[in-house]
């Protein structure tokens, strides 16, 4: 297929929504909420897999920026996201072999339900995330982390949404790391997932670089941004927007689930 033209005023449009998408996620995941909506919007008669697969290289910049000045700024706990990271690399593959093979309704119908679970907990637990004060260590820790990793790397080739949502709530609840910590832990796990999909996309010719390049200097932009607030303001701005991000994505995922309600006769 041949990529797609913009309009001046659909590309500044495009643009501006990536770099809002990269502060977001950088600071607490989530930015796809916003990245792939604008990239529908400003080119609706493009085939899906052309703006997924041009999405994931403005992703992949973006993230990896975020993580790298996470990196400077956090003691990232590598004994945990590395193997969080590889299990989710290897496990996504998995899951979009799976997303081939198996009816994907019934997630969609679950998901808004397990957001809901998560956001409920957090906010109930007022000091969860407050403090970073990990777990786990040796052993227990990577196998725990592979398989949580392995875990949410599957789901993100097998569906998606909510996927920096879980990275976080995961590495916070069960490994005890503040909502920095977790965020930039995060980071790791989601490079290597966009990493996996342009394994895929990319040989397989779907990606529009011209589109995902451009996309990529304005997600790293907001990267920047968004990292930046994040490690001055700390883990209590991480666990608002976190909440925030939480509750968009419950209506978000209730929609697409249930549909408008009443139903449309």
């Amino acid at each position: 297929m041949p990529v797609a033209e913009l309009a001046p005023f659909g590309l500044i449009f495009l643009l501006a929504a990536t770099f809002f998408a990269g502060f977001l996620d950088a600071a607490v995941g989530g930015g796809g909420l916003i990245n792939l909506p604008s990239l529908f919007a400003a080119l609706p008669q493009a085939a899906p897999v052309y703006l997924l697969a041009t999405n994931k290289v403005s992703s992949v910049f973006g993230t990896a920026s975020a993580a790298a000045r996470y990196a400077r700024h956090v003691k990232i706990e590598w004994n945990a996201a590395l193997p969080a990271a590889l299990a989710a690399l290897l496990c996504s593959f998995g899951g979009a072999w799976a997303v081939t093979h198996l009816p994907g309704d019934w997630l969609r119908r679950a998901l808004p339900f397990v957001l809901l679970a998560v956001a409920a907990y957090t906010f109930a637990k007022k000091d969860l995330g407050a403090v970073h004060a990990p777990r786990f260590r040796g052993w227990s820790e990577v196998a725990l982390a592979a398989a949580g990793g392995g875990a949410i790397g599957f789901y993100d080739g097998f569906f998606g949404p909510g996927t920096g949502s879980f990275l976080v709530f995961m590495f916070v609840r069960l490994f005890g790391y503040s909502f920095l910590g977790a965020s930039a832990a995060a980071k790791i796990v989601n490079v290597a997932t966009n990493l996996a999909a342009l394994a895929y996309f990319v040989p397989a010719g779907y990606v529009w670089w011209q589109i995902g390049l451009a996309m990529a200097v304005f997600n790293v932009l907001g990267a920047q941004v968004g990292s930046h607030l994040a490690l001055a303001r700390g883990s209590g701005f991480v666990r608002a927007l976190f909440l925030l991000v939480l509750g968009v994505l419950i209506v978000k995922t209730f929609y697409d689930a249930f549909g408008p309600w009443p139903p449309v006769r």
